[in-house]
């Protein structure tokens, strides 16, 4: 697994490193034993300090969590925490996803864009019909059932994520409501 630690507006010292290094692949290896890659970032803000761990399991699975705490090393052991206990709960169901990998070829590749907000200045003009693009990117739109896109979109952090329903390969979207429920939507065609 190859893991990157950075430090926002901090200076990540070899101690913390290195706590962050064996803590993150023990908790990882218990249940995969290859991971892709791991990113740590820390960062401090007046008194707290943060930590984003985002950690490639698999194609298309990604984990995300963070923590906070007044100490760097508790911050991370908290995010790790959560780490740990998101792959606890999906770990059957990304195990089976990854014997199932023939479906992933089922994938549609897709453009994903970035708009540039809209100016709030209220006599402003649009300079055109289309919109600032600031960034794109391609992505992959997985073929999956809904419980398993929800977990994905859990996983990730992730506020919606389409899919191929794999029933009947239509494209469907779950979203996380307001309430913390997960909404699905299933078009009728």
């Amino acid at each position: 697994m190859q893991l990157t630690v950075k430090g926002k507006q901090i200076d990540v010292g070899d101690a913390l490193r290195q706590h962050i290094d064996s803590n993150l692949r023990s908790e990882i290896e218990k249940y995969f034993g290859s991971a892709l890659e791991a990113n740590v970032v820390m960062s401090r803000d007046a008194v707290m300090f943060t930590a984003d761990i985002d950690v490639h399991v698999g194609r298309g699975i990604d984990v995300q969590a963070s923590g906070q705490a007044d100490d760097a090393y508790v911050a991370f052991d908290n995010a790790c925490d959560r780490i740990a206990k998101q792959l606890r709960r999906y770990k059957r169901r990304l195990r089976d996803h990854h014997k199932n990998a023939a479906r992933a070829e089922d994938a549609l590749s897709a453009q994903h864009y970035v708009l540039a907000p809209e100016p709030e200045e209220d006599g402003a003009e649009p300079v055109g019909d289309d919109a600032l693009i600031v960034a794109e990117m391609k992505t992959e739109i997985p073929t999956l059932t809904p419980r398993d896109a929800a977990m994905r979109m859990d996983l990730g952090g992730k506020p919606v994520l389409m899919f191929r329903l794999a029933s009947n390969g239509r494209l469907n979207v779950v979203y996380r409501r307001e309430d913390g429920n997960i909404g699905w939507i299933d078009p009728q065609m």
